[in-house]
């Protein structure tokens, strides 16, 4: 028994609604969980249910499955939406579930989007779900160990759902394909599946709308299709985890000199609605964390790319924004400026706050020559090469502590050999300073 007792019913059936499984065996995917012997095969074959958070991403099935597990244990379904309900919703779940506990009876309580509950909200059907009342099943699209609280978490299986295969989507659409009458080319649903990104409600949706463009025979032509095919962006949310996995890739791709792979993810982001300027924000990062001085053009480049992109806007701007992702994919790589900078944090969070040497302060006025303020600083300008061998720059509890430590790669290579010659001077100075 189901009991959507707290959402309005739909005044018609979708057609991803009415092909939705009603047995184990229907199901399409997730062999990884269903397939004998896995845990949730076992559930829906006997073993008792579980509390558990389904995370995947939308369309593979989580509410398919959390029926499914329901159904197969004999249990009573309440259905909550994290986006519609709140509390008093949760709280009259308890007094169901507690009804249904005095009865012998256990009682599922499936919360769609349950990553969109606060931590109050969340906190409220926890003691229930510890005591048994109520057997939780969350559907969610993000990180559980992001959103949920740990409590909850303790209390709750994760399993993990995948995106469908554009092949497992084809199956789908051959099922959804005599419940419409419509009749699609092999072609036709290769392009309708691949178009819906592992989805099977939008797969189904752009079947159903497909099929309100058939021909009296049952045939979908060319012009019709590519009018259902318009306006289906792949999969990508700016505020979720398939965003933040699709930066990282960019990002990855450039460290890893794999310009094809950055200019791909790039177009992958823009094309899901992501703002060009954040790109150029994390392509400017890139340039200082992962070429730094190895390239130093690196940077300016990506600078220009952010100017041309705020002053062109899109979609000109994106091609200006494209050169520098292949630039900074290509040239050689270096953090070490990232290493060092993080470092220098370190050692500034874990030391004390050491005075500034007498040498190196500011002598602005009488009072502070007269202290001494500057005395004995040599002007490297006036040195050999412009360099004061055996000077120290440090407070005196740092004094020869090292930093950046540049590659051999690129420029960088070239600072390095510079940056030896004048340690080996400085050691030399000072030896001769206390001989």
């Amino acid at each position: 028994m189901t009991d959507d007792l707290f959402g309005a019913p739909e005044a018609a059936q979708p057609l991803a609604s009415a092909l939705r499984p009603s047995r184990a065996e229907d199901v399409v995917g997730q062999t990884h969980l269903l397939a004998e012997g896995k845990p949730l095969y076992r559930c829906l074959n006997g073993e008792a249910l579980h509390s558990m958070i389904l995370w995947g991403p939308p369309g593979v099935g989580k509410t398919t499955l959390a029926q499914l597990l329901c159904d197969a244990s004999g249990s009573r379904m309440l259905k909550l939406s994290a986006v519609m309900d709140g509390v008093k919703a949760i709280r009259e779940a308890v007094a169901v579930g507690e009804a249904e506990r005095a009865g012998g009876r256990q009682c599922v309580l499936f919360v769609d989007e349950v990553h969109r509950f606060n931590k109050s909200q969340q906190d409220a059907f926890l003691p229930f779900v510890e005591n048994g009342t109520l057997t939780l099943i969350g559907a969610t699209t993000e990180n559980p160990a992001f959103e949920l609280n740990s409590a909850l978490l303790s209390r709750a299986r994760v399993y993990r759902l995948r995106t469908l295969s554009a092949e497992e989507l084809a199956r789908i659409l051959e099922r959804g394909e005599a419940e419409v009458g419509l009749v699609l080319s092999d072609s036709q649903r290769e392009r309708l599946a691949l178009a819906a990104d592992g989805d099977a409600r939008r797969v189904l949706n752009l079947l159903e709308l497909a099929a309100s463009l058939k021909s009296d025979a049952g045939r979908l032509d060319a012009a019709g299709f590519e009018e259902v095919l318009q306006g289906s962006p792949r999969r990508f949310d700016k505020n979720g985890d398939n965003f933040y996995d699709q930066i990282s890739a960019l990002h990855k791709a450039v460290r890893g000199s794999s310009p094809d792979a950055a200019l791909y993810w790039y177009c992958r982001m823009l094309d899901g609605g992501c703002d060009p300027l954040y790109l150029a924000r994390r392509v400017i990062r890139m340039a200082s964390e992962d070429i730094g001085n190895a390239d130093p053009r690196a940077l300016s480049l990506s600078l220009d790319a952010w100017q041309t992109l705020e002053r062109l806007g899109s979609p000109e701007g994106e091609l200006a924004l494209a050169q520098a992702i292949t630039y900074i994919a290509s040239v050689p790589k270096s953090n070490a400026v990232y290493m060092a900078f993080k470092a220098a944090q370190r050692a500034v969070a874990d030391g004390g706050s050491d005075e500034v040497p007498i040498h190196l302060r500011n002598a602005p006025t009488a009072l502070a020559k007269s202290e001494g303020h500057g005395a004995e600083y040599r002007y490297a300008h006036d040195e050999t090469d412009a360099f004061a061998a055996g000077e120290s720059y440090f407070p005196q509890s740092l004094d020869g502590t090292r930093f950046y430590e540049p590659t051999e790669r690129g420029l960088e290579g070239r600072i390095k050999a510079r940056l030896h010659d004048l340690r080996v001077r400085d050691r030399l100075a000072s030896r001769r300073r206390y001989s």
